[in-house]
């Protein structure tokens, strides 16, 4: 993958962030309708700040991220403002996550700084979070 330096009044960079969060008691609730609108929610929050979204993916019970934000804004800003936001929405829209669930997302999230060396490797694994691993002693095909 190609560095791609973004620049800003004063800056120049190419940060990247892997975040990954769950819901509260690792709930299998991400799936059909509700995932569909937590994709569409984090990637308008990311336009709202002009992050760019390099890979995403929604699993039942977490989500993959990883994203290109400003310098500006640190790893916990990043997460919280996805966090906070779609846990609004999601529980306002979708009344079994508010029964279901004293909050949506664990308090808890996992955040990894990217280099342009390993973004293209990271992004692959996000891509792959939904296909099952081989049983061992299985050869893949």
């Amino acid at each position: 993958m190609t560095r791609q330096v973004r620049t800003s009044p004063g800056a120049a960079y190419d940060l990247g962030y892997h975040v990954v969060w769950c819901p509260k008691y690792r709930r299998p609730v991400l799936s059909g309708r509700v995932k569909i609108r937590l994709q569409e929610l984090i990637h308008a929050k990311a336009d709202e700040h002009g992050w760019e979204i390099i890979a995403l993916e929604v699993m039942p019970d977490h989500v993959h991220l990883s994203v290109k934000p400003h310098p500006k804004d640190s790893p916990s800003y990043v997460a919280n403002q996805f966090k906070g936001h779609t846990s609004h929405v999601l529980r306002e829209e979708f009344a079994h996550l508010r029964s279901r669930l004293p909050t949506l997302w664990s308090r808890s999230y996992f955040v990894a700084s990217v280099g342009a060396v390993s973004a293209a490797t990271v992004q692959r694994y996000i891509e792959t979070q939904d296909e099952k691993a081989p049983k061992p002693g299985v050869a893949r095909a």
